[in-house]
Parts: C-alpha cells; structure tokens; sequence
C-alpha cells in the first residue's frame, strides 16, 4: 500500500489520465455542483471539460475576475491624477499682466503750433434796435429771455432783411439759429397777403442731423407764438411717413427737415410743392456735407428750381471747406460773406469789415480756421491700447464726479462701443458711488449721469435723451 502510495506520488501526471467514463462522470458532478450553487462558472466555460480538480478551478477564476475588477475599479483613480497633475501644470503656465507695467514707451508725435482763432460773441446791441414787430421784440425777450445780440447775430440780421443771399460763417454756439429764424418771421408775418396754412412751404430750411431739426423747429414754435397762423413743421428720419404725408397735405409754412427725409416726401408725396417759397436756409452745411448729403442736395435744388426761381437762400457753416464752397457757388446767387472774428486775430482786415464779398479760399487749402466756444474744454491723452479704458474711466470721475456742474460729452466710433462702455459705467462707476463711502460728500455720488445716444435707438428714446441732456446742468452722454 506504502509503495502503492509512492509510486503515484513519484508519477503525477496519473491523475491527468483518467479513463474516459471517469472523466465524463466527474464533469456531470462538477456541472450539477456549480448549478445548484450561485458560483456558475462563465458561460463560455460551462460545456468545457475541466481535468482539474473543482476547488482549484474556482480559485484561479476568482482570482482572475478578482483582478479584473481590481483594474476596473482603480483605473478612474489613475485618471483623475493624471488630470490634477496636468492642471497643476497648466496653472504653472498661467501668466499675469499688470495693466501698469510692460507697457510700450509712447512715442513724441510732432506738435505743431496752433493759434487758436477768437470769437466776440457777445454785444450790447439790442434787437428792437432792428426794427422788428414789437410782437417778435416781446417773445425774444420773454420766452427767450434774450434781449442783447450775439455778434453773428448783429452782422447777419440786417443783411438778411434786405433780401439778399448771405454765407454766414460762425462757431457752434454762437447763435447762428435766431440770426436767420429772426429774419424768416419777420419777413413772412410781414406779407401784404396773409400766409394761409395750405400755401404749402414759404421757408425750407435743412438741417444734418435730427436733433439739430428738433433743436431748430424748437425755437421757430417759440417765435411763432404771436403769428398763429404761421405753421412750422418738421420732417426727420424715425417718425412715421404717414403721419408726415397727412401734415404735409395741411400745410406747412416753415418746413424744418433732414436732407433724406425730404428726398424721400419728394419722390413719395405728390402733394409737397415749392411754388410759393421764399427763403431756402442749409444750416450746418458743413456737416450736411460730412455726413454724405451732396447727392440728396442736389435732388433738392434740382426740385426747388423747377417751381420757384426766385428766393433769398441762406447758407450757414461753422467751417469753409472746399465742399461748403462749391456748394455756395451752385445755390447762392451774390451772396455776402459774414466772419465774425477778433480783432487782434484778424491781420489781414485791419479794418474787421466782417461783411465782404465771397472769395473762394486759396487752392489746395481744403479745411479753413475756424472758432470753438470759449466754454468747450478738449482734452487729448496718448495711452496704450490697453489704458484707454481706465484712463477714460478716470477721466470722467475726475471731471464729473468731483467737480461740480460739469457736462461731457464722449464720442465713439460705433453704435456698439456706446452700448459697451455705458453698460459697463452704469454697473461700475455708478454703483460704486450709488452710496457714499465714509469721508466722502453725499452729493458726490449724485454727480454722475449718464446718457446714450446712436443711431441704433428709436426716435422717441433719441429726443427724451436730447431733451433731458440739453436742460440738464450735469452729464455724461455717450454717443456717436
């Protein structure tokens, strides 16, 4: 038996040999124990005849799956350090930059130097000195609260009355309006046979943009207010045409209207006509020109000289450019030129006649001098690209937020860069000072107003802003 016993232990591989009905046995046991068990072999091994015994075929598969799972299960851990370490790495990468420093050297820009031209603009001459009705005296005094002449006003005004053509050169501000509004009401309250509303236009008077139209027909309806049966009216982009179509059929004595607009009522409304007109004003007509009118002007000529020939025509500017010139030459018919500057600046005319015949400037001089308002103050700052933000910024609160009674306005070059920078000052600049900061006057934070106005907003929301920023002491209006 001992040697029995030896002699299978010194030949292992007898019990891989079994005779075949044993094997087939122990493969039905091996099946019947594994079914009744909750430890099935994988289905792809259940028809396989296992030679081995049952216990170590359970533990290497065990093991097996074991380590499988192990692999699924600790992977993600593998993962997710691999991700901590390459963030690690990227926040190593990060750079900053200070808006203060690294920032390229300026370069000197050659400044010429510019003798600013002056203006007089005030005089002590009065208005009834003009012989105007004494109704037009009252409202100029009382609802204008104005009782002495500018100086374009003094120059302008009495040559206008005599019925000739002018060229009336002068700075923003000055009061180019009155200096022909004044002439137009008295000359048509004037009239032997008294003006009825469906005439149609007697005076056409065109503007560039449409709040100077508003600013305009503003203060015709004031001097207006003792001649009721003088209708003025206005024509502007953004208002309903229809609504203009059926005050144009009523008439309208002294039409105030933007180049674009009329053009469209001429090619549009049958009933507007220029039979009966008398004057033909370009207010403004250098930025009428700027502003790409030409064509439109030249419909509008080309329409006011097929009904009438005969007017008193008006051409206002603050600057003589080469296109103002040819425009004079094409639409006044020997006309007199007003200039109205200081004498001290004035070295040519040592006499100042301010009113002189036309001459043409001299060649290759497309842009003349001219005049801004003593009380507009500009300012010119060369910053890096990435400074101009803050240094505006800055700006604004020095001059608005802590000096008193101050009003700006900032113009960009799109609809766009309005919306930006107005969102972004209403949510920093004004929230920020919206409560006052220990050591700091209430009335600071009270300071800062600010408007919008671009061409992307409707009429409506334009002439609410152009009202509230024309009467307002303070602000800050964005616009372009």
């Amino acid at each position: 038996m001992a040697a029995a016993d030896g002699s299978l232990f010194d030949n292992p591989r007898t019990f891989s040999r079994r005779p075949p009905a044993q094997a087939s046995r122990q493969a039905k046991a091996t099946k019947r124990k594994y079914q009744a068990s909750s430890e099935a072999p994988p289905a792809k091994r259940r028809n396989e005849t296992s030679f081995l015994p049952a216990k170590k075929t359970s533990v290497k598969e065990t093991q097996r799956t074991f380590k499988g799972n192990a692999q699924k299960m600790f992977s993600p851990k593998k993962h997710s350090v691999s991700t901590s370490d390459r963030n690690q790495e990227e926040r190593q990468c990060i750079k900053t930059s200070s808006l203060f420093k690294n920032n390229p050297d300026i370069p000197e820009l050659h400044r010429p130097v510019v003798k600013q031209v002056q203006e007089k603009v005030f005089t002590s001459a009065a208005f009834h000195e003009l012989g105007l009705h004494p109704h037009l005296i009252s409202t100029i005094n009382t609802v204008l609260k104005m009782s002495s002449m500018t100086s374009v006003q003094k120059q302008s005004i009495p040559v206008l009355l005599e019925g000739r053509d002018a060229l009336v050169r002068s700075q923003t501000g000055s009061g180019k309006t009155l200096a022909y509004c004044i002439p137009v009401v008295q000359s048509l309250q004037a009239m032997e046979s008294k003006i009825q509303r469906s005439d149609g236009p007697y005076a056409l008077v065109l503007v560039p943009t449409r709040e100077l139209a508003l600013q305009s027909f503003d203060t015709v309806q004031k001097l207006l207010k003792p001649f009721t049966w003088i209708v003025p009216g206005v024509l502007m982009g953004g208002e309903k045409r229809k609504s203009e179509k059926a005050r144009l059929r009523k008439g309208i004595n002294i039409l105030i209207s933007t180049p674009g607009r009329l053009v469209d009522h001429i090619k549009s409304t049958k009933n507007i006509h220029f039979s009966r007109l008398r004057w033909l004003v370009f207010d403004e007509a250098d930025r009428i020109l700027d502003l790409g009118f030409e064509k439109d002007i030249t419909v509008i000529l080309n329409a006011v000289n097929a009904e009438c020939q005969k007017r008193q025509n008006v051409l206002l500017s603050a600057t003589l450019t080469e296109g103002v010139t040819r425009l004079a030459d094409i639409s006044l018919h020997d006309p007199v030129s007003i200039s109205v500057l200081d004498k001290s600046h004035d070295q040519l005319n040592p006499k100042d006649k301010a009113v002189q015949e036309v001459c043409p400037p001299p060649a290759g001089d497309k842009l003349d001098s001219f005049a801004i308002p003593e009380s507009l103050k500009q300012h010119v700052t060369v910053v890096p690209s990435k400074l101009r933000l803050v240094c505006l910024a800055a700006f604004i609160l020095q001059k608005c937020k802590f000096e008193e009674d101050q009003k700006m306005v900032v113009f960009f070059s799109s609809c766009e860069l309005v919306e930006f920078h107005y969102s972004l000052f209403l949510q920093t600049l004004l929230s920020s000072s919206g409560a006052p900061a220990s050591g700091q006057l209430p009335s600071a934070s009270m300071r800062l107003k600010f408007l919008r106005l671009h061409g992307g907003m409707e009429q409506e929301e334009r002439t609410a802003v152009f009202q509230e920023f024309s009467h307002s002491r303070r602000g800050v209006l964005l616009c372009t």
